[in-house]
């Protein structure tokens, strides 16, 4: 088979989801590049098919020095990449290996599959014409709360991954910076067997999920509306003229007599996300 680096998606739970081409690339790969090795052993095993190529793990601790490896290697054989779950790339390692493939003229091609980004985004019943993915949060209360606070205006719906022992404490910081009223769906163990969509106010799931969860998490949060999203890039502003060596003050209210939004909510805002 021609050399080259293929990103595949493996289950996110359900094994009867993995395509005839993952299995085929199992199959015929010189080398796998696998997030963890026994777990895709073990795959593989319940797939019913034999890789019979070497295995290497590529995981986020060793992505720095095994790329430049597993580029050489596909420059003359072809390369498997796979992670635990999912789409290689997303939230997973992956993309720096494509981008250094794509500059050194190394052929990189995808055998599409699962993903609990697009599964839970369209599980959510929120809106799926204009979405962004943000990943995990930040595990530090305070670097959180920054990264969600300059979400707030965001007007696309969101999607976050999350452990299950800080979902509690990730909704409760999300209620913080999206309000209480925010519509919002927690998604755990998407496509296995006690798979659980709750779909409420960020406040309700606050209040359900108070306590660790087991399982695969992701969160879907709608967008902010109209004047939120405003006020959201109203602030972003200000900052960035305060940056500039205007005082604060000053710039949310200029920025709010430009878009029409009260200097006071403005600069209240501004500090806040600034604190």
């Amino acid at each position: 088979m021609e050399p080259s680096i293929v990103l595949a998606a493996t289950p996110i739970g359900n094994d009867g989801d993995a395509s005839p081409r993952l299995k085929q690339e199992i199959e015929r790969a010189d080398v796998v590049a696998a997030e963890d090795t026994r777990r895709f052993l073990t795959l593989a095993g319940r797939l019913g098919v034999e890789p019979s190529g070497r295995i290497l793990s590529y995981y986020e601790h060793n992505e720095a020095d095994r790329g430049p490896y597993l580029l050489e290697l596909a420059r003359s054989q072809r390369v498997l990449v796979v992670t635990d779950a999912g789409m290689p790339s997303v939230s997973d390692p992956g993309y720096r290996l494509v981008a250094r493939a794509r500059g050194a003229g190394v052929p990189v091609t995808v055998v599409p599959g699962p993903s609990a980004v697009l599964t839970a985004l369209a599980t959510s019943g929120l809106a799926t014409d204009r979405f962004s993915f943000e990943g995990f949060a930040p595990r530090k209360g305070g670097e959180r709360d920054r990264f969600l606070g300059a979400l707030a205006g965001e007007p696309r719906t969101m999607v976050f991954f999350e452990s299950p022992r800080r979902l509690p404490e990730t909704l409760a910081a999300m209620v913080e910076a999206f309000g209480a009223d925010r519509e919002a769906c927690v998604c755990r163990e998407l496509t296995k067997t006690h798979e659980e969509v709750v779909r409420a106010s960020l406040g309700e799931l606050a209040g359900r999920f108070r306590a660790d969860v087991l399982g695969e998490i992701a969160i879907v949060v709608a967008g902010a509306d109209p004047l939120a999203a405003d006020l959201g890039a109203a602030v972003e502003e200000s900052l960035a003229l305060e940056a500039a060596g205007l005082r604060l003050k000053d710039a949310a209210a200029h920025v709010a007599g430009r878009v029409g939004l009260r200097k006071k909510e403005v600069y209240e805002a501004a500090i806040a996300r600034r604190g």
